[in-house]
């Protein structure tokens, strides 16, 4: 739930928590889709570690009246057959390769958004209800729960976000399958001697976001954008205390008719250790790229998605539709 959707918002680092607007509000700040004027729906989908994992995502949201809408979402980050080799082994010690099987483990997150626009003009909020189901073969599955509020702010072509995630905390209780788990619990004498912890609780965070659009002789128009991302843990983000970590980031989007746009960002600054003890400040760079025609979007991201994979650089694409140009 913290890698981010969309391959507009990635290639611009993910500085969109204020100026997000669309069906892709549901993740990056739910009040943004009370600027929704008819249903949409949007697909993404990107390889981790050297295309072993899936990261998919679907997205709906649609307009209730002027002032409110609402919205959904799944993700899923899933590797798929897994080789199963706890019983490689048999009874008399012989290792027998037709006991091998295969197994899946994912993660899925679906999300429940409604926004609505307050009294004072500019202002509306949003929020998101989130389940999380997790599952490891036949090993072990969790449920989660928590829930996410926006805010947005409006005035001129400034815009504010604020975003504050799993603000109950969110809680995933895991069931583990402890017949399947004696079956590797003596594998390694001294280890795996008792069951993990069946609780697992994800803290709070927020973000903070400004942006404002500059648009020249009505043809083409910029879009600059800076997000201050804060956990409530000490970290190795660039600005970290024990209260708090605060990474920063900034975004560029640079349109030409609504029509064509380029994308830049930087984020994800950290302080890195290095061999001989002293400390680099590395950063991720983002690019992107995308088109847009007759309700049709679709967006191109390099990235390094979250700076897991393997490989330096991520390849993301998605699609967004209005489904009003179907009427």
């Amino acid at each position: 739930m913290n890698i981010g959707v969309d391959a507009a918002a990635l290639g611009m680092s993910s500085t969109v928590v204020a100026s997000t607007n669309d069906v892709n509000a549901v993740y990056w700040n739910p009040a943004g889709l009370t600027h929704l004027e008819d249903h949409q729906i949007s697909l993404m989908h990107a390889n981790y570690f050297a295309n072993i994992a899936q990261y998919d995502y679907i997205g709906y949201a649609s307009p209730i009246d002027e002032r409110s809408a609402w919205g959904i979402s799944m993700i899923r980050f899933g590797v798929d057959d897994i080789l199963d080799t706890t019983e490689l082994i048999d009874s008399q010690g012989n290792i027998d390769y037709n006991r091998i099987s295969l197994f899946s483990t994912a993660d899925y997150g679906f999300t429940f958004s409604y926004a609505r626009k307050l009294p004072i003009e500019g202002f509306q909020y949003g929020i998101n209800a989130k389940v999380i189901r997790r599952v490891i073969g036949k090993f072990a599955n969790s449920w989660g729960f928590g829930f996410d509020f926006g805010l947005q702010f409006e005035k001129n072509n400034w815009k504010f976000g604020l975003m504050l995630r799993d603000i109950t905390t969110t809680y995933n209780i895991w069931n583990i399958d402890e017949e399947e788990y004696e079956k590797i619990a003596n594998a390694i004498p001294g280890e795996n001697t008792e069951l993990p912890e069946s609780t697992e609780i994800t803290l709070p965070k927020a973000q903070l976001g400004v942006s404002r659009l500059i648009e020249f002789h009505n043809d083409y128009s910029l879009l600059v954008a800076t997000n201050l991302n804060m956990r409530f843990e000490q970290t190795n983000d660039i600005i970290s205390s024990k209260v708090v970590s605060i990474d920063p980031a900034v975004g560029f989007e640079f349109g030409y008719t609504d029509l064509v746009f380029l994308r830049a960002g930087a984020g994800n600054f950290q302080n890195v250790t290095q061999l001989d003890n002293t400390e680099k400040i590395n950063f991720q760079p983002n690019i992107g790229l995308g088109f847009k025609y007759k309700g049709i979007q679709v967006d191109y991201a390099l990235t390094d998605l979250g700076n897991q994979s393997t490989a330096l650089y991520s390849n993301i694409f998605s699609i967004k539709v209005d489904l009003g140009i179907f009427r």
